[in-house]
């Protein structure tokens, strides 16, 4: 299964300019209609964030489908006194190793890590701070034709991309809140495209009688 990179947070004050226009419902919003349209169609790789990794975790358990092999989350060790719970319910998180003493050495060696893999055919970028910025520039070093879609309605530093790389040219291309449309044509996933099912309990053989 071919994978999509999510790039995702909530901005907060402080960290520059980007909690401004953000409307975090919206952020959350867009998200969890992400993670509908492509659980189960495209693998769904990200970085631990503690405000959208429980969003993914409940959208995985709406749909039923075994999310253990369906997204891949990624950790740096640096903040693992501050994981979200939710980390502890998906069966593959892979943990990097911190940079001692280094926050933001240790954030770079995890998304190199993960922006590195060869099955990433596309990025989303919603909400977010300078993280998004820096995830993009590391996402097209590794992936110089992959599609990049920046989702401005919700605002946050995606906005800033989009309009950077001029997509949200018009106003209604800015506030567009289409998102679940957004996702199907930029993404190429058709609406009706089946869901695999992963290693789901259902798809196992009957245990043999006693």
């Amino acid at each position: 299964m071919r994978g999509i990179f999510l790039s995702a947070s909530v901005p907060v004050i402080g960290r520059g300019n980007y909690f401004q226009d953000a409307d975090p419902f919206l952020i959350q919003f867009a998200v969890r209609e992400f993670v509908m349209t492509a659980l189960g169609r495209r693998k769904i790789v990200w970085g631990g964030h503690p405000a959208i990794t429980p969003m993914v975790w409940a959208a995985c358990k709406d749909l039923g489908i075994n999310y253990s092999d369906a997204v891949v989350l990624y950790q740096s060790k640096f903040f693992e006194e501050t994981f979200p719970e939710e980390n502890q319910l998906f069966g593959n998180v892979r943990y990097i190793d911190a940079v001692a003493g280094d926050r933001n050495a240790s954030l770079l060696r995890m998304r190199r890590s993960m922006l590195s893999r060869d099955d990433l055919d596309a990025a989303v970028f919603i909400g977010g701070m300078e993280g998004i910025l820096d995830e993009y520039a590391l996402f097209r070093e590794f992936h110089e034709h992959a599609e990049v879609l920046a989702v401005p309605g919700p605002g946050g530093a995606a906005r800033q991309l989009a309009q950077r790389l001029g997509a949200a040219g018009t106003e209604a291309q800015l506030f567009d809140l289409d998102f679940t449309r957004m996702f199907h044509t930029m993404l190429n996933i058709a609406p009706d495209e089946p869901r695999v099912e992963i290693n789901r309990e259902v798809d196992k053989p009957p245990a043999p009688e006693p």
